[in-house]
């Protein structure tokens, strides 16, 4: 129990405040001023490389589940017979890199599915660049950069203002021409939160016989929002993707 110092009752019981004081009044500036609290620690600036022993991270407890996630697939193509030099950048289109030669033509794209049971896919394939939902578009593909000298790539743009209304997102790349030499594009995928630093996915495996690679999740389930790695690669286009994933939509061929 704390102890009341405005007043202090007297000996013979009257009020304090009319009674001459025992001792001498404080000096002025008493009691002193309390300490100023210790500074916040600074906002985490520095990027999260999602690895196979540590695949997911907290968008939620990081406090950049809200604002737009900007998604982006970097990759180096460099030909395996240079030692220096070569290109390099955002869905480079590449000759002389791939096995057997011809040039690459690499999309960025997602399956989502939303709250209210609807269920879609953003990508250049079929031109569906935007996210199908009441109200503006909750996901947009920024364009099809087919030329591969676009140094701002493609960009995935997810609204997250909107988190109540997503419930799960597969951000995957896709080898629309040429031979899937994944392991000469050394790909990077970075999502940009609005707050907080960058989170990396490396494709750092290779499978040449697949066109298509699963590459983060992103998962809402009302309390936390979550990224996980996933660099999963599928034997066949988005119909199959979707079948690995149990996303439950009707395919049919589609054309740029």
């Amino acid at each position: 129990m704390g102890i009341d110092y405005t007043k202090r009752p007297s000996s013979s019981g009257g009020d304090a405040n009319q009674s001459p004081p025992a001792t001498p009044p404080p000096a002025a500036g008493w009691p002193p001023p309390a300490a100023p609290p210790a500074p916040a620690g600074p906002v985490n600036l520095g990027k999260v490389t999602l690895t196979k022993s540590a695949p997911s991270v907290s968008l939620t407890k990081s406090g950049a589940a809200g604002g737009e996630l900007r998604v982006n697939l970097n990759w180096n193509a460099r030909p395996a017979q240079q030692s220096g030099g070569g290109g390099g950048g955002f869905f480079k289109r590449m000759a002389a890199a791939t096995q057997g030669g011809g040039s690459i033509d690499l999309d960025l794209g997602c399956l989502y599915e939303f709250t209210d049971g609807s269920k879609g896919v953003v990508q250049a394939l079929g031109r569906s660049f935007t996210s199908r939902n009441a109200g503006t578009p909750i996901i947009t593909l920024d364009g099809d950069d087919r030329s591969g000298t676009n140094s701002g790539g493609e960009n995935l743009r997810i609204d997250l203002n909107r988190l109540a209304e997503i419930r799960r997102i597969i951000v995957f790349a896709f080898i629309y021409e040429g031979v899937p030499n994944w392991a000469a594009a050394d790909g990077v995928v970075t999502l940009f939160p609005a707050v907080g630093g960058p989170i990396e996915v490396r494709l750092d495996e290779a499978d040449p016989r697949a066109p298509l690679c699963a590459i983060a999740l992103l998962t809402n389930s009302g309390n936390d929002l979550t990224v996980n790695r996933e660099v999963r690669y599928i034997h066949g286009g988005q119909d199959v993707l979707d079948q690995a994933y149990g996303w439950g939509m009707k395919w049919g061929a589609g054309r740029k």
